[in-house]
């Protein structure tokens, strides 16, 4: 067995220290580093475990209830620094659209919409890394006898994580709706919404309410991961032009060029692209929650 493991090791090392096809290089970067040491064999598994996208979304987590902790015992009522500016902005427009959008008690949720705002901006701003970095330094260390075969550093990229955010946006969905309607008033409005509470439609109101959950979770979590994982292939594409002359193409000028202009040029927009899916699983986690505290 360990015999097996260190031809494997050999191989991979091999395999590392030549030069990638463009193919290759996509999928290198695109690979994530999990338990079982090398590509996911089926689509859902459970057992497989990503261990850089836990990595990642643990510290951004941490990152961002530090700032905001900091931000709050650093507040003052004299005048603001531009610290505590940009946070009471943040603070205020999570209270004005949760105090907009949920009616009711909204002791948590006013939080709660600022902590998922700021988590996934800090989450999505990993993707302006540069894209060969993390691979630089798998090479460096690999030097040092210390092998990790793959890193993925944007967790927003992984629709493990995504779908793992959005149902857990669901779970806070059920919550509230059994704490504010009760459980009876729960499964009552399952069967008689949207139609009546009439007996023989039930089983259509019944089903009409399952696929709706479902596809909140599952449209939450693949909006932010399909805008996420399409600029992160941007990003490598546009990596290739500036390695061009390793694809035995002789276009060093056109690949320089491009792959700076075009890299910068991506990079300034995909800042509006981080901000604005941020903001916009703010927005439906508040609507999700503000589903559950209206009645039908």
């Amino acid at each position: 067995m360990s015999s097996e493991v260190n031809a494997a090791g050999e191989v991979a090392h091999q395999v590392a220290s030549e030069p990638l096809t463009p193919t290759a290089y996509i999928a290198e970067h695109l690979q994530n580093l999990n338990n079982i040491g090398g590509a996911q064999t089926s689509i859902i598994d459970f057992s497989v475990i990503n261990l850089d996208t836990i990595f990642w979304t643990s510290l951004m987590g941490l990152i961002a209830v530090f700032l905001l902790v900091l931000a709050a015992r650093k507040a003052s009522p004299g005048v603001p620094g531009r610290f505590q500016c940009l946070v009471e902005m943040l603070v205020e427009m999570a209270e004005n659209q949760s105090k907009a959008i949920v009616h009711g008690n909204r002791t948590y949720i006013a939080p709660l919409a600022l902590f998922v705002f700021c988590w996934i901006i800090l989450l999505n701003t990993l993707d302006l890394i540069p894209v060969d970095w993390i691979y630089g330094v798998n090479q460096f260390i690999g030097s040092f006898g210390v092998h990790v075969p793959h890193h993925k550093v944007v967790p927003t990229t992984d629709l493990n994580a995504t779908l793992g955010l959005s149902f857990s946006v669901l779970l806070l969905v059920f919550y509230y709706s059994f704490k504010v309607k009760g459980v009876g008033g729960f499964f009552h409005e399952l069967i008689s919404a949207p139609f009546g509470a009439k007996w023989y439609l039930a089983p259509i109101n019944l089903a009409l309410n399952i696929i709706e959950y479902v596809a909140k979770g599952v449209s939450l979590g693949m909006r932010l991961f399909g805008n996420m994982y399409a600029g992160e292939l941007i990003f490598l594409l546009i990596a290739l032009l500036g390695s061009m002359w390793t694809f035995n193409l002789d276009l060093y000028m056109l690949g320089f060029v491009g792959n700076v202009i075009a890299g910068s040029a991506w990079a300034i927009f995909h800042i509006l692209v981080i901000l604005l899916q941020a903001f916009i699983f703010m927005m439906l986690t508040l609507v999700y929650i503000g589903q559950a505290h209206s009645h039908h």
